[in-house]
């Protein structure tokens, strides 16, 4: 049996469990594994029973169906509620609804509910590639509810699809409208997640050692717009968490156990002339804000309060889960941290007991060799810099497990690491040294777009370096990478994933085409991010400043949608009662009736209908053969219109208006 040859409902089902199937596939990569078997495995026999005209299964199967889903769900989300539980639910109970479409009710009931599944897609990204597959669906779903209306017989797949198509453009000024004008408001709940071992990109914490590949991350962490001369690549250090509490495995934030009034002072220094630019942030899940080492003001952000913390890292009120814009100004050239010796100071020298002996030994070789006391600290420095840079240390993604010596097995054993090695071992070994030190983490560097002029940073270009503490100077940024490997910290060659599955396929390309490939897409993604993702209620309120409104409120744009709905219904109105009078044939004779009855004398017609209005002939000028005549045309007039069955053509209504005796003077 052929397609074609398939009954109408068959056909249409068909096309509807097609449509939903393209739903679902678009949740593959946020649904279990066993969800995407099981509405898959539903869909299909769904499919089957329609192709062959089977009987669908009755209430038993679906209800085991039903428990499994259940269980299944619990086992891997330990409930039943919140996002990922949801999204698990929704997907394969849209897929068991199928299998009780018996009646058109049944069919609408799915038909919303995979509009419903269509809109979770949104939970999980809202990127331009997701957009393109939302509006595929969007259009597939609105063909299958206007071909659901269609009697049998109806018009084709092909005409359906541009019927639905019109109705989607008919409704764009109206979101096009509420894109514009409703408020934007805050996220109504948060996306958690989870944190991915062994993936570039920053955490809390660092973990020293414990991963044995690092397997480049090539997401989007923030785009850079600079306003005027970019800063050299070597120089853009993004400041993120600052690191100084070390328990031999792990590094987290500095815990102190000094009272806060011994707390080490701010005290920034800026030299030279600000770098400003406009930081577009992707989420993130933390409340952390990148800007160029240093920045003293707040970035421009409403409605996040940036506060910057004593160890020059910028955090908002909340975690961030919308992508963000912000503007920020920055000194490349900056001093910062108390310049004489604290009893604060103290904290980052701190050491756990029984960790990395030989690191230890190694500090007091060099302590003896360039000397003590805080005037001997820049020779240590450059005594430790020295070793990086003539031991045979190297730079590798793929470092292998170190054991609980980490240090000691990057000092002498293995020789390599990735920044969080090199940081981690040069920080142990500066406090060794009875130099204060800690481990400072964010992004270096990045790539720009030659077609839009952005510098994109991504996940893999997260870095860590140190900071050391040098008397009459306070704290000062060394980058221990960069005696290791100064490809990875000046180089417009950063940093590339190694060649995956698809590498085969376009190994055959040129590089440049590629590179230029990549720089479109991505250009055009970040328009897609800063006019649609990043319109936010700033934005909005500019929008009513441009009309004239001097401060506006979040209130004045409900009033400015308000004024935009009723101005838009009144002209609606206006426009269907012109369109009504001036492109309705019908209505144009009738009211060519109307002014020729008054030209002979009858007058205050406009609103009769056609009936009432040739009794008011009669009335006005009796039982006269001119008064039947115009009776009975009005009449047909009115059956053509309203009658089940037309007797005559308006154009043969049209010529008998012409042939009544309109010029007599005096029709008795």
């Amino acid at each position: 049996m052929s397609l074609t040859t398939l009954p109408r409902d068959t056909r249409d089902t068909l096309f509807l469990l097609a449509v939903i199937a393209w739903v679902v596939m678009m949740q593959i990569g946020h649904i279990p594994w066993w969800c995407t078997a099981l509405a898959f495995g539903i869909l299909g026999w769904r499919t089957v029973l329609s192709w062959r005209g089977a009987a669908l299964p009755g209430w038993f199967p679906r209800l085991v169906l039903l428990a499994l889903t259940l269980g299944a769900t619990w086992m891997t989300h330990r409930t039943i509620l919140g996002r990922d539980a949801g999204v698990t639910l929704i997907v394969v109970l849209l897929a068991l609804k199928t299998l009780e479409m018996r009646a058109r009710r049944d069919a609408f009931v799915v038909f919303f509910l995979a509009f419903f599944t269509l809109l979770t897609h949104f939970f999980y990204s809202q990127s331009l590639l997701t957009a393109g597959g939302f509006l595929l669906a969007l259009r597939g779903l609105l063909t299958a509810l206007v071909k659901a209306h269609m009697p049998v017989g109806g018009p084709p797949l092909r005409r359906v699809a541009g019927i639905a198509t019109g109705m989607a453009a008919l409704g764009l000024p109206v979101m096009l409208v509420l894109f514009l004008l409703f408020p934007r408001m805050a996220p109504l709940w948060g996306v958690p997640g989870s944190e991915t071992l062994g993936r570039s990109g920053l955490s809390e914490e660092m973990r020293v050692g414990e991963i044995a590949e690092l397997v480049l991350n090539e997401d989007i962490a923030f785009r850079v717009k600079f306003d005027g001369e970019v800063p050299p690549q070597g120089a853009m250090y993004f400041r993120g968490p600052v690191l100084g509490d070390f328990d031999g495995v792990r590094w987290r934030p500095q815990r102190s156990a000094f009272p806060p009034a011994m707390a080490l002072p701010v005290d920034l220094r800026l030299e030279g002339e600000p770098v400003r630019y406009e930081v577009t942030l992707e989420p993130q899940r933390r409340p952390w804000l990148f800007v160029l080492e240093a920045t003293a003001q707040a970035p421009d952000l409403p409605g996040l309060q940036p506060t910057m913390t004593r160890d020059l890292q910028w955090k908002t009120t909340r975690p961030i889960f919308e992508m963000v814009r912000y503007r920020a100004e920055s000194h490349p050239r900056f001093s910062h941290g108390p310049r004489e010796s604290m009893l604060g100071l103290q904290d980052y020298l701190e050491l756990p007991p029984g960790f990395n002996p030989r690191t230890l030994a190694l500090a007091q070789e060099l302590r003896r060799q360039t000397g003590a006391g805080p005037d001997a600290a820049p020779a240590a420095l450059a005594a430790g810099i020295e070793r990086l840079r003539t031991g045979g240390y190297a730079y590798t993604l793929e470092p292998g497990v170190f054991g609980q010596h980490a240090a000691d097995e990057f000092w002498f054993d293995r020789r390599e690491g990735f920044c969080e090695h090199i940081a981690s071992s040069f920080v142990i070994l500066m406090r060794a040294m009875d130099i204060p030190a800690r481990v400072v983490t964010g992004y270096q560097g990045g790539e720009i777009n030659a077609i839009d002029g952005y510098w994109v940073v991504r996940q893999r270009d997260a870095h860590a370096w140190a900071e050391i503490w040098l008397s009459g100077q306070g704290w000062v940024r060394v980058d221990p990478t960069a005696a290791v490997a100064q490809w990875r910290i000046g180089s417009l060659d950063r940093l590339r994933p190694a060649p995956g599955a698809l590498a085969g396929l376009v190994g055959t390309l040129d590089p440049t085409l590629l590179a230029q490939m990549r720089a479109v897409w991505d250009a055009v993604n970040n328009r897609w991010n800063q006019w649609v993702l990043n319109y936010t209620q700033g934005q909005q309120l500019d929008l009513l400043r441009r009309l004239g409104l001097s401060s506006p409120q979040w209130t004045d744009l409900l009033y400015a949608l308000l004024a935009v709905l009723v101005l838009a219904s009144l002209t609606g109105a206006a426009w269907q009662l012109w369109e009504r009078q001036q492109h309705d044939p019908w209505l144009r004779l009738l009211d060519k009736a109307r002014r020729e009855l008054a030209r002979q004398g009858l007058q205050d017609n406009a609103q009769l209908p056609p009936r009432a209005l040739a009794e008011k002939v009669l009335r006005h000028f009796g039982d006269t053969p001119f008064a039947r005549d115009v009776k009975q045309w009005l009449l047909r007039l009115e059956r053509w219109r309203y009658g089940k069955e037309r007797e005559s053509s308006l154009a043969t209504l049209r010529e008998d208006f012409r042939r009544l005796p309109w010029r007599a003077k005096d029709p008795r």
